[in-house]
């Protein structure tokens, strides 16, 4: 591919509902550009964009990855994006480096959840959009139905470009800005002719929703439209141009991607009207907290932002980035503004699919990847020499946690060198290595991201993993109080074994041991205090319930006795375990759980169902406010149990049809109620056995 300037360069991400046919369009555009000499189908596991083993075996994207095309003197860099819920950090990557979006939608099923998540992610990011109708050669795809939809939902800025109208099996586009008419042949071939009557007929219907979005984009022509009731070819293709920019205008084609139907026509449409990397003119910085603009220089000092990173086992550590400022060179040396770590770009590739391209230079706004940058991670920043760093990708927080276990004996060092690279180029897992639960954990944003992490474990990495569920860290505690001594006596010739303690133990306020000594005339020396202690808090480490650890236990030593020769501080310290054992089964010991505050944003529909649910979970819902994000959704606040929180990934996203979405928090312990305490202690009891 030919080298290309930063105003040539288009930065498109595709978004939407799985199976709405983002890949296949990538596809579609690679093949009509010449990049391919073939079409690939997801059926039979050949495109470009779906090349891992996984992605081919499920028959869905699961990773972004890139597609760039040359097409009209413009380089267009496709980013392909996963449509499936549990690969939203993919969408996320995607959309921060883009420069506008397509977000596609399937004919026949209209507006699916997918479409209205990737609509209030561009929404956030402020990055233009545009509509593909894709999929029009099925017989029960519906123009007008899903455009209606579009309109209803997403208001007035949704406007037709290119319309499809049905005679039988002939589908005939109609361009309403050129007022042509198109057909294709089965490969794609563009035929195009005036519009006839009945054309022009369905075409006036459309049109002048068309116009009046055209002419809102300036004072001028919304003048001009409502004195004359027209807009010209030449100012529609000017208005469609600034309106899309700007995002005024949210232009809406239609096709086939399977077929190459309406293809070539969006590829021009992107070439002559979408945004270059430098049309926002500038780019966020963070500095702490804070937030700054800085702007974007063609010409200026070279600086990169990674987005993303594949664990290749072959290739090793891929980093893709997009030059954010001047022109990246190869061999030149920039310094991660991160970590701090010098990085020599000693070679730098543009890729497509999983086909590196060698390149020797990357204008600013262009997308590439180099490999093997060891110090290097998804959201650094790396420049010559200014010291800033560009805002990084916010990922969504993964809430579903499995247990992970090796299926075969000794593979745990394997495991721990694959979840190491599956970390690095998965920001929306998270691993941690539990010691109180002795348990090695990952929580991943669904079943299907777990499914895939297990596969990849064992494919790339060799090691078969189970997961089962994590156990929950309970704690215990007593309510009540108690009056009891312990006496360790030990005599087995020679110098024995003596500590006798008195104590007294009720709830602290301290979350761990409070110590004191009321101790009167030297019963219990006080070098013997530490040995006391230091007794009490190993016996915490397991309670007298179910053998959790014990927190906000009270302890005071008010008398004892000792033996001049015989006593030591393993005596004393042993005779402190003694009472503890004595004493916690009398002071009413009770079992804490983790608790939580969730804050659920959901519809305003389903803020019953939900309340419903957590009532089910032992949830105390806290209160309801109006999403301040997002109209017509409200945040259902609660205190729910973690033990209750396991699979509540799964069920909001059945409860919303993938809508809902939640923060959870772990932030005190509190008592669990009786009936399930029983449970609890009576599987700990059966877990000692085993």
């Amino acid at each position: 591919m030919a080298d290309f300037n930063t105003k040539s360069i288009r930065n498109i991400v595709l978004l939407g509902h799985g199976g709405s046919g983002k890949t296949s369009i990538a596809e579609a555009a690679l093949y009509l550009a010449k990049a391919t000499d073939r079409m690939g189908k997801i059926t039979d596991g050949n495109t470009v964009c779906d090349y891992d083993a996984e992605e081919i075996k499920r028959g869905f994207s699961l990773t972004l990855s890139m597609a760039p095309v040359a097409w009209n003197d413009c380089k267009i860099n496709f980013i392909d994006t996963p449509g499936f819920l549990d690969f939203q950090g993919e969408v996320c990557a995607g959309v921060r480096v883009a420069d506008a979006a397509i977000i596609a939608l399937d004919g026949k099923a209209g507006v699916e959840v997918g479409a209205e998540l990737a609509w209030d992610k561009v929404e956030g990011a402020g990055i233009p959009k545009a509509i593909f109708i894709n999929k029009c050669d099925d017989p029960d795809a519906d123009f007008d139905r899903v455009f209606s939809q579009l309109s209803e939902q997403f208001g007035t800025a949704v406007c037709p470009v290119l319309v499809p109208v049905k005679d039988g099996k002939k589908v005939t586009f109609l361009n309403l800005i050129q007022k042509k008419a198109y057909t294709f042949d089965d490969k794609g071939k563009r035929t195009e002719a005036d519009f006839d009557d009945a054309q022009a007929s369905i075409a006036d219907k459309y049109t002048e929703t068309l116009n009046e979005a055209l002419a809102a984009t300036s004072e001028e022509l919304l003048e001009k439209y409502f004195e004359e009731g027209e807009i010209s070819t030449e100012e529609a293709i000017e208005a469609l141009h600034q309106g899309i920019i700007d995002g005024s205008i949210v232009p809406v084609f239609s096709g086939s991607a399977v077929n190459l139907w309406g293809i070539n026509f969006l590829l021009d449409t992107i070439a002559e009207s979408f945004p270059r990397p430098t049309a926002r003119k500038v780019e966020t910085i963070v500095n702490g907290e804070d937030e700054d603009e800085i702007e974007i220089n063609p010409e200026g000092e070279c600086s990169i932002f990674v987005f993303k990173t594949i664990a290749d086992p072959f290739v090793g550590k891929m980093s893709f980035f997009k030059v954010m400022n001047g022109e990246l060179t190869a061999d030149m040396t920039l310094k991660n503004t991160t970590t701090g770590a010098a990085e020599k770009m000693s070679h730098i590739y543009t890729i497509r699919g999983k086909k590196q391209t060698e390149v020797t230079s990357l204008a600013c706004g262009d997308i590439g990847m180099i490999a093997k940058l060891a110090n290097t991670n998804t959201n650094d920043t790396l420049t010559l020499n200014a010291d800033i760093q560009y805002k990084k990708i916010t990922f969504p927080k993964p809430y579903m946690t499995q247990a992970i276990m090796p299926a075969a004996k000794g593979d745990e060092d394997k495991i721990s060198v694959g979840v190491a690279r599956l970390l690095e180029e998965d920001p929306t897992l998270v691993y941690e290595n539990n010691a109180e639960t002795k348990q090695m954990t990952l929580s991943a944003m669904g079943d299907i991201h777990f499914a895939v992490v297990v596969s990849k474990l064992k494919t790339r990495f060799g090691t078969s993993v189970e997961l089962t569920a994590p156990k929950i860290a309970y704690r215990e505690t007593i309510k009540g109080t108690a009056d009891v001594e312990g006496k360790h006596k030990k005599q087995s010739g020679g110098s024995g074994q003596y500590g006798h303690v008195k104590m007294r133990f009720s709830h602290g306020e301290e979350e761990g041991l409070t110590f004191t000594q009321s101790v009167v005339g030297g019963t219990v020396p006080k070098n013997f205090y530490p040995a006391v202690e230091k007794g009490l808090q190993e016996a915490m480490l397991k309670g007298v319930l179910a053998g959790y650890p014990v927190v906000n236990l009270a302890a005071d030593l008010y008398d004892g006795s000792y033996h001049p020769v015989d006593s030591n501080e393993i005596s004393f310290k042993l005779a402190a375990r003694l009472a503890y054992k004595a004493g916690l089964p009398q002071a009413k010991p009770v079992l804490l759980e983790p608790v939580g505050t969730l804050y659920a944003t959901v519809p305003d529909s389903l803020v019953g169902d939900v309340i419903g649910d957590l009532n089910k979970r032992r949830g105390r819902v806290l209160g309801m406010n109006p999403s301040e994000i997002k109209s017509g959704y409200t945040v259902v606040e609660a205190d729910v149990p973690k033990a209750e929180m396991m699979d509540y990934t799964i069920s909001l996203r059945a409860m919303s049809q993938g809508r809902g979405s939640y923060d959870f928090v772990v932030d005190r312990y509190e008592e669990v109620p009786g009936a399930v305490a029983q449970k609890v202690i009576a599987e700990a009891d059966k877990d000692d056995e085993e």
